[in-house]
Protein backbone atom coordinates (compact mmCIF):
# COMPACT_ATOMS: atom_id res chain seq x y z
CA UNK A 1 0.00 0.00 0.00
CA UNK A 2 1.37 3.47 -0.96
CA UNK A 3 0.62 7.08 1.02
CA UNK A 4 1.95 8.77 -1.67
CA UNK A 5 -0.64 11.26 -2.22
CA UNK A 6 -1.86 13.94 0.46
CA UNK A 7 -5.41 12.80 0.46
CA UNK A 8 -4.73 9.28 2.17
CA UNK A 9 -2.51 10.97 4.90
CA UNK A 10 -4.55 13.53 5.88
CA UNK A 11 -7.67 11.02 5.97
CA UNK A 12 -5.62 9.12 8.29
CA UNK A 13 -4.83 11.69 10.38
CA UNK A 14 -7.87 13.06 10.48
CA UNK A 15 -9.66 9.55 11.52
CA UNK A 16 -7.02 9.67 14.60
CA UNK A 17 -7.54 12.80 15.50
CA UNK A 18 -11.25 11.82 16.04
CA UNK A 19 -10.29 10.14 19.14
CA UNK A 20 -10.96 12.45 22.77
CA UNK A 21 -8.81 13.96 24.88
CA UNK A 22 -6.97 12.08 27.36
CA UNK A 23 -8.15 12.96 30.98
CA UNK A 24 -5.19 13.36 33.88
CA UNK A 25 -3.58 9.72 35.15
CA UNK A 26 -5.41 7.94 32.39
CA UNK A 27 -4.39 5.37 30.03
CA UNK A 28 -4.50 7.13 26.94
CA UNK A 29 -2.42 10.15 28.55
CA UNK A 30 0.30 7.04 29.88
CA UNK A 31 0.08 6.34 25.73
CA UNK A 32 0.41 9.59 24.97
CA UNK A 33 3.19 11.04 27.39
CA UNK A 34 5.44 7.81 26.05
CA UNK A 35 4.54 8.48 22.28
CA UNK A 36 5.55 12.36 22.69
CA UNK A 37 8.54 11.58 24.56
CA UNK A 38 10.51 7.66 24.15
CA UNK A 39 8.48 6.93 21.54
CA UNK A 40 9.30 9.98 19.48
CA UNK A 41 13.23 9.88 20.19
CA UNK A 42 12.73 5.96 18.94
CA UNK A 43 10.97 6.47 16.06
CA UNK A 44 13.34 9.07 15.07
CA UNK A 45 16.40 7.23 15.86
CA UNK A 46 15.27 4.10 14.22
CA UNK A 47 13.86 6.02 11.03
CA UNK A 48 17.51 8.01 10.77
CA UNK A 49 19.35 4.83 11.17
CA UNK A 50 17.28 1.97 10.34
CA UNK A 51 18.87 2.60 6.09
CA UNK A 52 22.42 2.18 7.66
CA UNK A 53 21.61 -1.42 8.30
CA UNK A 54 19.13 -2.18 5.41
CA UNK A 55 20.11 -0.34 2.20
CA UNK A 56 23.63 -1.71 1.91
CA UNK A 57 25.19 0.51 -0.78
CA UNK A 58 22.04 2.92 -0.60
CA UNK A 59 22.08 2.73 3.49
CA UNK A 60 24.65 5.92 4.12
CA UNK A 61 22.61 7.93 1.08
CA UNK A 62 19.63 7.17 2.67
CA UNK A 63 20.51 8.35 6.09
CA UNK A 64 21.85 11.26 5.34
CA UNK A 65 19.00 12.58 3.09
CA UNK A 66 16.27 11.78 5.94
CA UNK A 67 18.67 13.53 8.07
CA UNK A 68 18.80 16.15 5.61
CA UNK A 69 14.57 15.81 5.68
CA UNK A 70 14.12 15.75 8.94
CA UNK A 71 16.45 19.01 9.70
CA UNK A 72 14.88 21.23 6.93
CA UNK A 73 11.60 20.33 8.74
CA UNK A 74 12.34 20.62 12.20
CA UNK A 75 14.29 24.37 11.29
CA UNK A 76 11.08 25.61 9.35
CA UNK A 77 8.75 24.26 11.99
CA UNK A 78 10.63 26.05 14.50
CA UNK A 79 11.13 29.07 12.09
CA UNK A 80 6.78 28.93 12.15
CA UNK A 81 6.68 28.92 16.05
CA UNK A 82 8.62 31.54 15.93
CA UNK A 83 6.72 33.90 13.30
CA UNK A 84 3.53 33.38 14.54
CA UNK A 85 3.74 32.84 18.19
CA UNK A 86 0.52 30.99 18.37
CA UNK A 87 -0.01 29.17 22.52
CA UNK A 88 -0.35 25.90 22.95
CA UNK A 89 -4.19 24.89 24.05
CA UNK A 90 -2.48 23.55 27.53
CA UNK A 91 -1.35 27.07 28.22
CA UNK A 92 2.90 26.71 28.86
CA UNK A 93 4.98 28.60 27.32
CA UNK A 94 5.63 27.04 24.02
CA UNK A 95 4.67 28.15 20.72
CA UNK A 96 2.11 25.75 19.57
CA UNK A 97 1.53 26.08 15.17
CA UNK A 98 2.94 24.00 13.71
CA UNK A 99 3.62 20.91 16.08
CA UNK A 100 7.36 20.08 15.82
CA UNK A 101 6.56 16.21 16.64
CA UNK A 102 4.15 15.67 13.52
CA UNK A 103 6.11 17.66 11.53
CA UNK A 104 9.45 15.34 12.51
CA UNK A 105 7.26 12.70 12.25
CA UNK A 106 5.33 12.79 9.08
CA UNK A 107 9.39 13.26 7.68
CA UNK A 108 10.68 10.19 8.59
CA UNK A 109 7.41 8.45 7.68
CA UNK A 110 7.48 10.03 4.14
CA UNK A 111 11.36 9.03 3.97
CA UNK A 112 11.08 6.08 4.72
CA UNK A 113 8.10 4.86 2.72
CA UNK A 114 10.06 6.42 -0.50
CA UNK A 115 12.88 3.55 0.42
CA UNK A 116 11.15 1.21 2.13
CA UNK A 117 7.06 1.39 -0.33
CA UNK A 118 5.75 -2.01 1.53
CA UNK A 119 6.40 -0.58 5.27
CA UNK A 120 4.66 2.48 4.49
CA UNK A 121 1.68 1.61 6.19
CA UNK A 122 4.24 1.04 9.41
CA UNK A 123 5.75 4.25 9.12
CA UNK A 124 2.15 6.45 8.75
CA UNK A 125 0.76 4.74 11.27
CA UNK A 126 3.67 5.73 13.58
CA UNK A 127 4.10 8.96 12.62
CA UNK A 128 0.04 9.43 12.99
CA UNK A 129 0.08 7.61 16.15
CA UNK A 130 2.88 10.34 17.86
CA UNK A 131 1.05 13.22 15.99
CA UNK A 132 -2.51 12.49 17.58
CA UNK A 133 -0.53 12.20 20.85
CA UNK A 134 0.32 15.78 21.34
CA UNK A 135 -3.55 16.72 20.44
CA UNK A 136 -4.88 14.20 22.76
CA UNK A 137 -2.55 15.86 25.61
CA UNK A 138 -3.51 19.19 24.53
CA UNK A 139 -0.18 20.27 23.25
CA UNK A 140 -1.64 20.94 20.32
CA UNK A 141 -4.61 21.44 18.42
CA UNK A 142 -5.59 19.63 15.27
CA UNK A 143 -4.73 22.10 13.13
CA UNK A 144 -1.15 22.74 14.28
CA UNK A 145 -0.86 19.02 13.88
CA UNK A 146 -2.20 18.68 10.33
CA UNK A 147 0.02 21.89 9.44
CA UNK A 148 3.23 20.08 10.92
CA UNK A 149 2.28 16.48 9.24
CA UNK A 150 1.77 18.45 6.00
CA UNK A 151 4.82 20.16 6.22
CA UNK A 152 7.04 17.28 7.03
CA UNK A 153 5.73 15.22 4.20
CA UNK A 154 5.75 18.22 1.87
CA UNK A 155 9.89 18.74 2.45
CA UNK A 156 10.62 15.25 2.42
CA UNK A 157 8.74 14.98 -1.13
CA UNK A 158 10.54 18.24 -1.45
CA UNK A 159 14.05 16.30 -0.59
CA UNK A 160 13.14 13.22 -2.67
CA UNK A 161 12.39 15.25 -6.07
CA UNK A 162 16.48 17.04 -5.71
CA UNK A 163 18.73 14.82 -6.84
CA UNK A 164 21.67 15.89 -4.06
CA UNK A 165 18.97 16.57 -1.20
CA UNK A 166 18.46 19.98 -0.14
CA UNK A 167 20.93 21.08 2.24
CA UNK A 168 23.28 17.90 2.42
CA UNK A 169 23.79 18.23 -1.09
CA UNK A 170 27.65 18.02 -1.11
CA UNK A 171 27.43 14.42 0.67
CA UNK A 172 24.44 12.67 -0.86
CA UNK A 173 25.25 11.64 -4.45
CA UNK A 174 23.11 8.87 -5.64
CA UNK A 175 24.21 8.32 -8.80
CA UNK A 176 27.77 6.67 -8.05
CA UNK A 177 27.05 5.91 -4.29
CA UNK A 178 30.57 7.87 -2.95
CA UNK A 179 30.37 10.47 -0.47
CA UNK A 180 32.76 13.66 0.29
CA UNK A 181 32.91 16.98 -1.14
CA UNK A 182 33.14 18.28 -4.57
CA UNK A 183 33.81 21.09 -6.33
CA UNK A 184 33.43 22.33 -9.57
CA UNK A 185 34.14 25.40 -11.35
CA UNK A 186 32.08 26.61 -14.21
CA UNK A 187 32.53 29.80 -16.53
Amino acid sequence: MHFRRPLHLASLLLCALAAPPAHADSTGRQIGNFLSGPGTIAYGVIGIGLPLLTDHQQGKNHTLRAIDSLGVSLLLSEGLKDLIKEKRPDSNAHDSFPSGHATGAFSIATMESAFHPKDAIYWYAGATAISVSRFTLHRHTVGDVLAGAALGYGVSRWELYQHHGLVLTPWIQPENRTFGLRLSKRF
